[in-house]
């Protein structure tokens, strides 16, 4: 049996292919789906008692200068919840890993973010922003890096 009998028209060249046309689809694009939060307390030292979780982390700039920007979403009445940044300055991790051979893992750079949102609570300096406003955010710099890094043992 001849193998061209099953072939309508010419032989294609190696390189050709066929194209097959896609319908449009009648169904909408799902949305993707939000992420399932893990909501944490945390008791500041006054004894006020907050609510949070990590929302985001990113590369970032203040002032020209480039660093981490983590976001966590703060609730302090367990009605309504607002965005609270902490920018870890990209020249104070630059200085620890001079002095310390290495530079600080994601991980690390993370916790250190945490335990500064930690003091925060402890300063009190986590409110709400008032109507309008962008909300406040902390920074860990040189002259607090040290510190945050000793309560976590690194």
């Amino acid at each position: 049996m001849d193998a061209r009998c099953f072939m309508p028209g010419p032989p294609l060249a190696a390189n050709s292919y066929i194209d097959f046309f896609r319908r449009a689809s009648n169904n909408p694009p799902m949305p993707r789906p939000d992420a399932v939060r893990r909501v944490k307390s945390y008791s500041a030292a006054d004894g006020y008692v907050y609510q949070y979780y990590f929302f985001e982390g990113n590369r970032a700039q203040r002032d020209g200068r480039p660093g981490g920007e983590f976001t966590y979403v703060i609730s302090a009445d367990r009605r309504s919840a607002f965005p609270f940044k902490i920018f870890v300055r990209q020249s104070a991790l630059d200085a620890w890993a001079k002095q310390n051979g290495r530079p600080l893992t994601s991980s690390e750079e993370y916790a250190v973010a945490k335990m500064r949102l930690f003091q925060a609570f402890d300063e009190s300096s986590v409110k709400p922003p008032q109507e309008g406003q962008q909300s406040r955010e902390v920074v860990v710099d040189e002259s607090n890096l040290e510190d945050l890094l000793g309560r976590l043992g690194i």
